[in-house]
């Protein structure tokens, strides 16, 4: 384990072992490699228990994902429809640009709402978590940009 694996603190969901990465050439013989240590090749390192997102989880962020996406979503629908209505029955004109810009921007926030949803809930199953999420969001944001940057280190 490097210096800047031991850094960092493991998701509370992440498998507890590391995946072994294949070795590229060896000089060893082949003879000399002991089969139990390494698994076979037609089975995946961990168990889809192991790496699936516990369910307390999952509901925590679907909740907010309906919250902070549904919310605005339903807001730009009803701005078409309360448009067409004023158009109609009423001699209240809104312009084009106007319901058209106020519908992009509604459902702008419903697809942030999505990313907003997921990175504000808290991953720790026994911790629900704020009202709105500030601290959970920054906490896993920042989770999310270090792995960017060392996936990006070991493609170098």
């Amino acid at each position: 384990m490097s210096a800047e694996e031991s850094d960092r603190s493991p998701l509370p969901f992440e498998p507890k072992t590391k995946r072994q990465k294949p070795t590229k050439g060896t000089s060893k013989p082949q003879a000399q490699v002991k089969t139990a240590e390494r698994p076979p090749s037609n089975q995946p390192p961990f168990t889809k228990e192991e790496m699936a997102i516990p369910e307390v989880v999952s509901q925590r962020m679907i909740r907010r994902v309906a919250g902070f996406c549904g919310i605005p979503t339903a807001l730009g629908i009803t701005t078409l429809v309360v448009s067409y209505l004023l158009a109609t029955y009423t001699e209240i004109q809104l312009p084009p640009i106007a319901v058209l810009l106020v519908n992009m921007g509604l459902f702008g926030i419903g697809v942030l709402g999505i990313t907003y949803g997921v990175l504000s809930s808290s991953w720790d199953e026994e911790r629900p978590g704020s009202l709105w999420g500030l601290g959970e969001f920054s906490t896993n944001w920042g989770r999310m940009v270090e792995v960017w940057r060392e996936t990006r280190q070991k493609n170098l």
